[in-house]
């Protein structure tokens, strides 16, 4: 599923608010030099694997070399923090994108995974500066995350590490 017309930006309005006199900051998708660390969950691997896939991908097309992707393998979602939050202080990326899958299944164990991996990526990525990307799919159904991990535009993993590339490059015009 796609935003619809309503939930997208304008760009019209966008490129007209960059020709007025309010400071825009904008990042843009350009990653050449950027050093990605990505941790992936094995539990669901199938799909965690396919969203690497789709971060390998499009890192050639934003100016990423193989080189410069590092990947580390955790048990599963909840173990992310933790291994980001290491690479976070290691100072050998500049940014990390956390993968994964959290299905709903008929006990409450999705509600306790799914929340409190999202809430220590958020916490890593607040406490260390460096940008920790939410790339942890939560559906209700296989089907549901097979359909965002595809091996096309629409793949989850390379929108992950857009929203890392961009957000580098915001938080470096600020600096």
């Amino acid at each position: 599923m796609t935003s619809s017309d309503e939930t997208r930006l304008d760009e019209q309005r966008l490129e007209a608010l960059r020709q007025s006199s309010v400071k825009v900051v904008e990042g843009g998708l350009d990653g050449a030099g950027l050093r990605i660390g990505v941790v992936a969950g094995r539990f669901n691997g199938g799909i965690s694997q396919r969203l690497l896939d789709g971060v390998l991908r499009r890192a050639e097309s934003l100016g990423i070399g193989n080189a410069d992707v590092s990947v580390s393998w955790v048990p599963g979602a909840f173990e992310l923090p933790i291994v980001a939050q290491k690479l976070c202080t290691s100072g050998s990326v500049d940014a990390v994108i956390c993968l994964g899958a959290v299905i709903r299944g008929d006990t409450p164990h999705f509600d306790y995974v799914a929340g409190e991996a999202a809430r220590g990526i958020q916490n890593v990525a607040l406490t260390t500066g460096v940008p920790v990307i939410f790339g942890v799919l939560t559906t209700n159904t296989v089907e549901q995350a097979l359909e965002r991990c595809m091996d096309d535009d629409s793949n989850k993993g390379a929108e992950a590490l857009e929203t890392a590339v961009e957000t580098v490059r915001v938080l470096r015009r600020w600096s």
